[in-house]
């Protein structure tokens, strides 16, 4: 009866594979179809292990892969399953053919730009004091912590009576709300107080 139960899983062979890819080479050859390569995004690239990197390294040489960016916040860091370390936690064979593009931290007036679009896309009211504060906010702490505020402050300022969120209700869920950093330092000075 278990049996019957069990949905049946098939692996997809290399034979398999390689007459698919004949098939769709027949159709590209013949202009029945044409091959548009996607985008393959991946973030925190460091977290995978060499296999993956060998995977992605062989898979990068088929004229059917698509385009692959990776990210990542790390500098030098090992690679998982290695013993060996590499920049951006990278094997050294992969990241000689990579471009990399280097990011800059967002300014003030970025980071407010972000910070409306972000409340117009949660329909969420905020006047433009409270935008420039939470922007203050996201250059002390991290743009992620800022546009998380956003939502409990529209809960603050409903439950007060208004629409639009306000400085003191920014003020409020600060307080409320540490971010990672103030979270850290905290359980830091408070270490002795907790179970080990």
């Amino acid at each position: 009866m278990g049996q019957m139960m069990k949905s049946r899983k098939t692996e997809i062979t290399e034979k398999l594979r390689q007459e698919i890819n004949k098939v769709v080479n027949r159709y590209i050859d013949e202009g029945i179809a044409e091959l548009v390569p996607g985008v393959l995004f991946i973030d925190e690239v460091h977290m995978l292990d060499i296999e993956c990197f060998s995977y992605l390294n062989r898979a990068l040489e088929s004229p059917l892969s698509p385009i692959v960016i990776l990210a990542t916040n790390r500098g030098i860091c090992t690679v998982r399953g290695t013993d060996m370390t590499s920049p951006h936690g990278i094997p050294v064979d992969l990241l000689d053919r990579l471009v990399i593009v280097r990011t800059q931290i967002y300014g003030p007036i970025e980071m407010i730009q972000i910070l409306a679009i972000r409340a117009q896309v949660e329909e969420i009211e905020i006047d433009e004091d409270s935008l420039a504060f939470l922007g203050e906010v996201g250059q002390q702490t991290s743009l992620r912590h800022a546009i998380q505020l956003l939502s409990p402050a529209s809960v603050v300022a409903k439950a007060n009576g208004r629409d639009k969120i306000c400085k003191a209700d920014l003020e409020e869920v600060r307080v409320l709300y540490l971010d990672a950093k103030s979270s850290a330092q905290l359980l830091h000075h408070q270490q002795g107080s907790y179970i080990t």
